[in-house]
């Protein structure tokens, strides 16, 4: 039977988000009671089940590629590919494609044995084969999944093909968060036949043994996944064992908060992304709602130790005072999305530090700091100067990609405040393919940087704040900060097997990396949803927050 789904006729205004220059007002949101992915809105409506039906599902951003180093390309891959491991409620990695797995005893080589009979939606054989392909793929410098290589390409020696259905992974050192590493989108594993097309083909056609088949994509529109009738290969901690229920999945990108809100209010979509806090409250009156504080690092101003001003680490504590950031974030999101002020780690990462890098709102320390730092003068704006020159910084953010409405007024804020005690900040907003594209990636083009990484892992530290060495690059320390003992530290946390040792070696680097004052920490990056209650078992993945549609059905 074909499910229709109800379209109401009356339109929907829009509605402004207020952006607060100057006083902040208190936040009249409520926020949800648990940030795990659980339940916080109306029931499910109690019903009989029906198969097959259509999900209309109201997303956000649209990558470029459906599977590459973005969160938002994990979101399109749990739709499509099965990954060796998933990982469950309590944060453990459980089975998906790989049954079962070995460590040896020096942790540097993992054996995973892989369910047999297993195929691609194009009848290439799921075999050992083809998962060292695929790592293989991943991780060399011409990848166009960065992230993967980011996350295991300093400690990946090689893969091997024990026999057809176990495949052997090698490290070059011990690497403990590697199984929960796995569970995220990157390491989805792709049809072999499908990648030897190339980049490009697998931009918008990728291939994989997943719940569902991407038919079509329909750029700046939407994607649409139909049903693959063959799955037989679903995680252990899904509630699905066999194929979808639904035929198919339509996933429409609705930038606009205000336009992707009103569709599932008219009822052009019956689930959404990143529900606006200002309809957070009356939408779990009416749905649905789950939301999930994503594990990794939160949305944070990151500062260029490169050049100055903020070489100096004064400056660096200046600017972490100069601003009320807590009220900034309450009163932008309304109390629905919390504050973060470890700019290191997000406060759902396994091992946060909450007294790491959390500057209180101090305009008299700031103060006192730049005139201990030498910038003592003012021009006729008000902002200081030293030799001439004027106490300017230049923070590049990825306008309606990764800084949506809320927390672009989040930054004017902070941009305001912080001119309250002689800072010329001077925000400047960069297009997606800007962002990503490398216009910003030399030392020279941004003092400040602004930018979150969904992560299961407080390993994520190494990505971040690995050094960067002209014998071993990392893009990813934005900062451009480099410190030996910081790196040695995180290196023999992501080493040791031990969970207290593992613990303090991670405090120890969120509080370097805070006293510092590097990354200034805004908010974190959080997965919200809203479904009609007639659509049961929509839930959020715990890598990366990802919705998942393979276990979710209408009733009637």
């Amino acid at each position: 039977m074909t499910i229709r789904v109800r379209r109401a006729r009356h339109r929907f205004a829009l509605i402004a988000v207020p952006v607060v220059i100057g006083a902040l007002v208190a936040g009249c949101g409520a926020r949800p009671e648990t940030g795990d992915g659980r339940s916080t809105g109306v029931a499910p409506t109690p019903g009989t089940y029906v198969a097959g039906g259509t999900i209309e599902y109201g997303h956000e951003q649209e990558p470029p590629c459906a599977h590459g180093g973005w969160v938002q390309n994990a979101y399109l891959a749990r739709q499509y590919l099965d990954n060796l491991v998933s990982l469950d409620d309590e944060g453990k990695a459980v089975p998906w494609l790989a049954r079962s797995w070995e460590i040896s005893p020096d942790r540097r080589t993992y054996t995973f044995h892989l369910k047999p009979g297993v195929k691609f939606t194009d009848g290439t054989d799921l075999d050992a084969e083809a998962v060292k392909k695929n790592f293989d793929a991943y991780l060399t410098s011409a990848s166009p999944n960065g992230t993967a290589v980011a996350y295991i390409g300093q400690y990946y020696s090689h893969g091997e093909v024990i026999d057809a259905n176990t495949y052997a992974l090698h490290l070059k050192s011990p690497y403990t968060p590697l199984l929960t590493v796995l569970t995220q989108g990157y390491f989805g594993i792709q049809s072999p036949t499908a990648l030897a097309r190339g980049p490009k083909a697998n931009c918008s056609a990728p291939v994989g043994s997943g719940p569902f088949i991407l038919q079509r994509w329909d750029r700046n529109r939407s994607i649409t996944f139909v049903r693959n009738p063959n799955y037989s290969s679903p995680p252990a901690n899904a509630k699905n064992r066999g194929p979808a229920y639904v035929d198919k999945v339509v996933w429409k990108f609705l930038k606009d908060p205000v336009l992707r809100y009103g569709s599932l209010t008219s009822g052009s979509s019956d689930v959404i992304y990143n529900v606006p806090a200002i309809n957070w409250a009356s939408a779990t009156r009416e749905y649905q709602t789950r939301q999930y504080v994503t594990p990794g690092r939160p949305n944070a101003i990151t500062l260029n130790a490169a050049h100055a001003p903020f070489d100096d680490v004064r400056v660096r504590q200046a600017f972490a005072t100069a601003a009320d950031r807590k009220r900034a974030v309450e009163t932008a999101y309304l109390g629905v999305v919390p504050y973060n002020g470890n700019g290191a780690l997000s406060q759902s990462t396994p091992d946060y530090d909450s007294g790491a890098g959390d500057y209180p709102y101090d305009p008299k320390r700031a103060a006192a700091l730049l005139d201990a730092a030498g910038w003592t003068g003012r021009d006729t704006d008000g902002i200081r100067t030293r030799d001439g020159r004027r106490l300017t910084a230049r923070v590049v953010y990825a306008a309606d990609a990764i800084i949506g409405p809320e927390g672009a007024a989040i930054l004017q804020n902070v941009a305001y405040q912080a001119r309250q005690v002689g800072f010329d900040i001077r925000l400047t907003p960069a297009t997606q393919s800007e962002y990503f594209g490398g216009n910003y990636a030399k030392a020279d083009t941004y003092d400040a940087y602004v930018g979150y990484w969904t992560s299961p892992i407080p390993g994520l530290l190494y990505i971040n704040w690995r050094q960067r060495l002209d014998d071993n690059p990392n893009p990813h320390n934005t900062a451009y900060y480099n410190d030996p003992t910081l790196q040695s530290t995180i290196e023999q946390a992501n080493a040791s097997e031990n969970p207290d040792e593992q613990r303090a070696l991670y405090g120890r680097a969120q509080r370097l990396i805070g006293d510092k004052a590097l990354s200034v920490g805004l908010y974190t990056q959080t997965t919200s949803i809203a479904s009609r209650p007639d659509l049961h078992d929509v839930w959020i993945e715990k890598s990366q927050g990802e919705p998942v549609f393979s276990d979710a059905r209408f009733v009637r």
